[in-house]
């Protein structure tokens, strides 16, 4: 990805103004409001308690120093401490499990909102948004938006309420010692806004390089295979060792930031320390009263150094949910019309009338195409690679829109048909055979429990899966790895048969599902294909022209447009485009 689109951004982020985004985000929280609210209540009482807990300390410290001592006084100072702190704790450990249970819904109700909309895009733009950005989306930025109310500004309203309750009990025991803390205040607010400057662009670049890498990562690891094929490992490694570097240096600048803050502002709170035990003893403060106050600088520090911290995580919470509601703006660009209605059962004409197609402005892959196939037939699409084949196939179950023209399904146009009755009325099955991670019967029934074993078994049958399937160890229940790395070309092709089958479509598309696999599997697949045939209209692209020599029809596509049409005889009578591509293949096989 080039310098210029950083790597976890998608086409389209733009600014959102805080208050939508405010109001936007809250629309997560409502649902949770009377646990924030119970939350908000216990972090009260917990300043509260944790405030007056010093106090216990200086009373006995007071006790101790004087002259006469009160056991009775120092016991019940330090039972009050014990149970004022166990209260605390019980009130804190209540506080957390209400925020942690609001925050796990909010990030579930967030993901299974990004995930929907995620499934619910078009074709196309899935090739404008990198798979490791929308995983980052779905994960990373959603359990930051959580965070940002579990964690973030919890600890926020926190913070500055120690630091007010604090800082009125220091002036409490000793005004002149709380108006000098006042200097090294003001210092450590100062450093603090710079470092958040500062860290903010180093942790910016940090996310950036992690994301670059990440995606490398994600793209390079499924590509092994070609990596090692052509040789390619010292470039790659030279290309990690880069963004792996670049990772290395932004981290190691936020850890410098840290680096130097900390110590400054240790620095500041041992001077602060200094200073009051040297004014306190110059005006006589009692020894009760600096141990106190000692312990409240503590308390008072902490929470500054706390809130800087707090300052990144909240940039990092804006970002991750400007980003995520710039990924929830993305519309489809293939949607239902208002009009758009469910059809239960479709009986298989198509017509392409007068269709133009472009992916991009008027770059036409297809050029006023016209056609109709009747219902049950078996058309075959046939051309040099460019030609449009493929197109045909997505444009008739809506994954892009055409710009002009209409396409019919049994005489409606499919621009009028909800997109789910289309897609459920059609069976793909494609040269590249996707399979999930799980077991064969799931590949098969998709996870449709509806489906009893008798129903899987009989497709399984009907396109010959089962001749290798009753041969696995564990028969459906077969365990199927990352991608179906442990089946074969032409198994998996059987499954994605058996899988079209089952799910019992009116309209199946085989774009070169055939192709890349051996001869003894490709009797099997031609012996289903012959079988299919019968459930509904079919769609074929294939190169090899001997598998669609029965085909009812057979449309020759060249550079987007429609050239010829008819049956193979019909085509090889004509001695035209198909008749010299059929010639082509027939030599090659005799020199074979």
């Amino acid at each position: 990805m080039s310098e210029t689109q950083e790597t976890n951004r998608l086409k389209g982020d733009k600014k959102i103004p805080f208050r939508i985004l405010a109001r936007r985000t809250l629309e997560y929280v409502r649902p949770e409001w009377l646990r924030f609210v119970l939350a908000g209540l216990l972090i009260v009482i917990n300043v509260g308690l944790d405030v007056v807990l010093p106090l216990f300390v200086r009373d006995v410290t007071d006790n101790l120093t004087s002259d006469r001592l009160d056991l009775r006084r120092v016991i019940i100072a330090a039972v009050l401490y014990f149970v004022v702190y166990a209260v605390n704790q019980l009130f804190l450990y209540w506080e957390a499990m209400l925020l942690q249970k609001a925050g796990q819904n909010i990030v579930y109700t967030l993901r299974m909102n990004v995930f929907t909309h995620i499934e619910q895009m078009s074709q196309n733009q899935f090739t404008e948004m990198p798979v490791g950005a929308l995983v980052t989306r779905v994960t990373n930025y959603t359990q930051s938006l959580s965070d940002m109310f579990t964690n973030v500004i919890v600890n926020v309203i926190r913070n500055v309420l120690s630091l007010f309750g604090v800082y009125g009990i220091m002036i409490y025991i000793s005004p002149q010692l709380s108006l000098l803390l006042l200097i090294p205040v003001v210092l450590v607010f100062v450093s603090s806004l710079i470092f958040s400057r500062y860290i903010g662009k180093t942790f910016r670049a940090e996310r950036k390089n992690l994301s670059e890498l990440n995606t490398f990562l994600n793209e390079n690891l499924s590509g092994m295979k070609i990596t090692q094929i052509f040789n390619q490992e010292k470039r790659k490694l030279k290309e990690f060792d880069e963004k792996n570097d670049n990772l290395r240096k932004s981290k190691f600048r936020s850890i410098l930031g840290f680096g130097l803050y900390r110590p400054f502002i240790s620095l500041i709170y041992i001077a602060s320390i200094a200073l009051s035990f040297y004014v306190g003893v110059k005006n006589a403060l009692d020894a009760a009263a600096l141990v106190a106050f000692y312990l409240y600088l503590s308390k008072f520090f902490n929470p500054i150094q706390a809130l800087a911290d707090q300052v990144n995580n909240v940039q990092k919470a804006l970002t991750a949910s400007e980003r995520l509601f710039n990924l929830m703006d993305v519309q489809p660009e293939v949607r239902d019309l208002p009009d758009a209605v469910d059809v239960d059962h479709f009986e298989g004409k198509i017509e392409f009338r007068h269709v133009w197609f472009a992916y991009v402005g008027e770059d036409w892959i297809l050029k006023d195409v016209s056609f109709v196939i009747q219902p049950k037939q078996t058309c075959a699409f046939v051309g040099a690679t460019g030609a449009g084949k493929t197109t045909i196939l997505s444009l008739i179950v809506r994954n892009y829109e055409i710009q002009k023209g209409q396409i019919l399904i049994d005489d409606m146009d499919i621009a009028h048909i909800r997109l789910q009755s289309l897609r459920r009325a059609a069976g793909q099955m494609l040269q590249d055979v996707f399979l999930f991670s799980g077991s064969i019967r799931t590949n098969i029934t998709l996870h449709d429990t509806s489906f009893t074993d008798e129903q899987i078994n009989d497709a399984c049958r009907y396109v010959n899966a089962d001749s290798f399937i009753s041969k696995l160890p564990h028969g459906l229940d077969e365990e199927v790895v990352e991608r179906g790395e442990n089946l074969s070309q032409g198994q998996r092709q059987l499954l994605s048969f058996a899988r079209t089958v089952l799910h019992k479509p009116q309209i199946l598309i085989l774009d070169e599902a055939t192709a890349n696999i051996d001869t003894e599997t490709e009797v099997l697949i031609q012996e289903s294909l012959e079988k299919i045939k019968n459930i509904g209209t079919m769609l074929v692209v294939a190169h090899r022209l001997s598998t669609i020599q029965h085909a009812d029809q057979i449309i020759v596509l060249q550079k987007g447009e429609v050239i010829e049409r008819g049956t193979h005889q019909e085509l090889l009578h004509g001695h035209g485009y198909y008749y010299k591509l059929y010639q082509l293949q027939f030599e090659n096989r005799e020199k074979i």
